[in-house]
């Protein structure tokens, strides 16, 4: 060509060129072609309009499909989009490959682009070359789905940030991996480092808390939100001469700058640097976008959880008590455990009180709920109780008032939207005697181990739940701890957790509490451990649903031995007791005192020796409600080893009537009492005390003569 002779047409110079011209309006579903690219598609060579249909008939599916991926990287990061596609023919087999290139423009009102392109054939790279790995097409595109799937499946499981940076690290990205990572973060004005792969400790220090202004690539890609490519140091320094020195000792041939991005907030940049040259085509650059989203979404993930637990914990600090000082003769250990979910708090508590006197309280409770009301009404409720004990009132008037506490705030509140209630369960304790004064709403009762290991339920009478009735009534209930004995109290997270009922959870607990040789601060662990371990995960209980449950335990023993504070325990005493009053108003409570006596002698060899220890024991305290006007004292008592042991109960009143052996009739209802004893008892008799007098009754579990006639005759 002269000088001064008019340019071609450009249109003449792109077929001189073998390129195509093309434009895809996707509002109106048209692509309209010119002849070159006609001829490309393998249509005649002439300029037509296509519809969508057509032209995606005259390519490779699978290419089709990746043609929308790269449009939108392209929109985003304002660049050219480039791909290759595979041309078929009417039998579906592949005439040639083309480059496209085209620059998309987005209509963001009526979500459409416009794409103006051109169309050039290239060669088919071969798989596992340089050129093939930037194909489209190829195994390189089935190994970077695969490599997609598993990095955000293994970014979706982290749980912290420091697991987000550790999967991070351990991203092994097709054909392209690279050798050092960096996470920046914004706090202000300033870029900080939250976490670095592929650097020395110490390498970050010029790049903390570097400021926004700096002409550095993190810098510039969190105050666009536009990611930054540097293929080469040459362009590394060209773009960036002033921070240039500081990337130069890494050794690194091509960074990549890309935003966090998480609800249109740019979070912080991600850098990935590789120490040969890449050449970043589309396809790079779509994998490296769609990681880094995934890990913008995984940091903020991990960042709120992460808040949440921090504010769990500080929560649960500063509601849960320390337990004081050291009590003599007594030793206290006590648990919690959040359940799994939310802001892992919710409305179980425990607390210990002092109280005048040398004397404590040791209080646990559950508010309906699970959620940061649940744990606001605790709080609320716990100091409330703190007061009224403080105050001097005895168990049952602290339940009373903290009951109409409760319904006051909830029930008379006209703005509150749910109606919630509690468990408690409240134990004055006598460190010097060992007595304890139970008073109980709606919670489960105490379980006692005894210093040989055997553990009861211990019955106490209770009242309702708290909040529910403002003038509800919470009698009292005296238990007494012996020396070598340790009692449980807890929520019914403890028991009813792992798809356990009341029944089945109480087994599971009770066999922690009799088998555990250890102080007690390793059996709360273990009593935990049985329920959140790895082993309640496949021994469930009969019920369908796992509800995981907060759980609170408090453990209180009194030392002696057997109880295996401080040591483990060697050999356990060969004595087991247990005492219990009936009074003439409670004769429900000649059940309580049977089921309590089953339990004592719950791994006794001869059931039917049992059953008839039931029923003797029925006998004498309805004697004493029947006969007299004075309140029953049972003490039942099992002594020896294993196969040769001696259980005595006894059953003490306050009244001198003696009882007599009577002869009744075929149709007389009472009178057959003492004969039962006779029959079924190895030995039995009537002591008269100072004031009143006491029955009892022996039975041994091995066929043993009687030793001595009854101690008492009686006619």
């Amino acid at each position: 060509m002269r000088t001064g002779e008019p340019l071609p047409a450009v249109g003449d110079v792109l077929t001189a060129l073998a390129t195509g011209i093309w434009h895809w309006d996707t509002a109106a579903e048209l692509v309209t072609v010119n002849a070159e690219a006609a001829r490309l598609l393998g249509l005649p060579a002439a300029e037509t309009a296509l519809t969508e249909a057509q032209a995606r008939s005259r390519m490779h599916p699978v290419d089709w499909n990746e043609i929308t991926g790269v449009v939108q990287l392209a929109v985003a990061e304002g660049t050219l989009a480039e791909v290759r596609i595979r041309i078929m023919d009417e039998r579906g087999r592949v005439i040639r490959t083309v480059r496209s290139r085209s620059k998309p423009s987005y209509d963001a009102e009526r979500r459409t682009f416009l794409l103006t392109g051109t169309l050039q054939e290239v060669t088919e790279p071969v798989p596992g070359t340089p050129a093939g790995r930037t194909a489209v097409t190829g195994d390189w595109r089935r190994s970077r789905e695969a490599f997609l799937l598993d990095a955000g499946r293994a970014l979706a499981e982290a749980r912290s940030t420091a697991e987000v940076l550790r999967v991070a690290a351990g991203l092994s990205m097709p054909g392209f991996t690279p050798d050092g990572l960096a996470v920046f973060g914004v706090e202000g004005d300033r870029l900080t480092i939250i976490g670095h792969h592929g650097q020395q400790p110490g390498d970050e220090g010029p790049f903390s808390h570097m400021s926004l202004a700096t002409d550095y690539p993190a810098a510039e890609v969190v105050r666009t939100g536009r990611a930054v490519y540097l293929s080469s140091p040459e362009t590394y320094k060209t773009r960036y001469p002033v921070t240039w020195p500081l990337a130069q000792h890494f050794g690194r041939q091509s960074w990549a700058f890309l935003p966090l991005t998480v609800a249109g907030r740019t979070m912080g940049a991600w850098m990935a640097a590789f120490t040969y040259p890449v050449a970043f085509t589309p396809d790079e650059r779509s994998v490296l976008t769609t990681v880094a989203r995934m890990l913008a979404q995984a940091l903020s993930r991990a960042g709120v959880a992460e808040s949440e637990r921090e504010l769990t914990d500080g929560l649960q600090r500063s509601m849960l008590p320390h337990l004081g000082p050291e009590i003599p003769g007594m030793s206290i250990a006590a648990r919690y455990v959040p359940t799994g979910g939310g802001l892992q708090v919710g409305g179980d508590w425990y607390d210990m009180i002092p109280l005048p006197g040398g004397r404590f309280a040791l209080v646990i409770g559950d508010v309906q709920g699970h959620d940061v009301r649940a744990a606001g009404l605790m709080g609320q409720l716990r100091i409330a109780l703190r007061a009224y004990a403080s105050e001097g009132h005895r168990p049952d008037a602290v339940l009373s008032r903290a009951s109409r506490f409760l319904h006051g705030m909830t029930y008379d509140d006209p703005d509150a939207a749910d109606l919630r209630f509690a468990t408690c369960l409240y134990v004055e304790v006598d460190p010097t005697t060992g007595v304890l004064d139970v008073a109980r709403a709606g919670h489960p009762d105490p379980a006692v181990r005894m210093a040989d290991g055997t553990v009861l339920i211990r019955r106490t009478d209770g009242g309702l739940p708290l909040g529910i009735d403002p003038d509800a009534d919470y009698p009292t209930t005296r238990i007494a701890l012996e020396p070598g004995e340790t009692m449980l109290i807890c929520t019914d997270g403890l028991i009813e957790t792992g798809g356990h009922d009341i029944e089945t959870g109480w087994k599971r607990i009770r066999t922690i509490l009799e088998t555990h040789d250890g102080d007690l601060e390793s059996l709360a662990d273990a009593l935990v451990q049985a329920v959140h371990g790895p082993s309640s995960h496949h021994t469930t209980g009969p019920l369908a649903d796992r509800r995981e449950d907060d759980i609170a335990v408090l453990l209180l023993c009194r030392e002696g031995e057997g109880c295996g504070c401080g040591d483990a325990v060697a050999v356990r005493p060969t004595v087991r007791r247990t005492m219990l009053s009936v009074a003439q108003a409670e004769p429900e409570r000649v059940a309580v005192a049977r089921q309590q006596l089953r339990e004592l002698l719950h791994d006794w060899a001869s059931p039917d020796q049992v059953d008839s220890a039931v029923l003797l024991l029925s006998e004498t305290l309805t004697n004493v409600l029947v006969h007299t006007d004075a309140d029953a004292l049972l003490l039942a008592e099992v002594r020896g080893e294993p196969g040769d042991r001696r259980m005595r109960v006894e059953v003490t009143d306050t009244s001198d009537d003696l009882p007599h052996k009577r002869r009744p009739g075929e149709l007389a209802s009472s009178g057959r009492g003492l004969m039962l004893i006779e029959l079924l008892a190895d030995l039995w008799g009537v002591d008269p005390r100072g004031e009143g007098k006491s029955i009892w009754f022996e039975l041994y579990e091995t066929s043993v003569e009687p030793s001595a006639e009854p101690s008492v005759e009686v006619e």
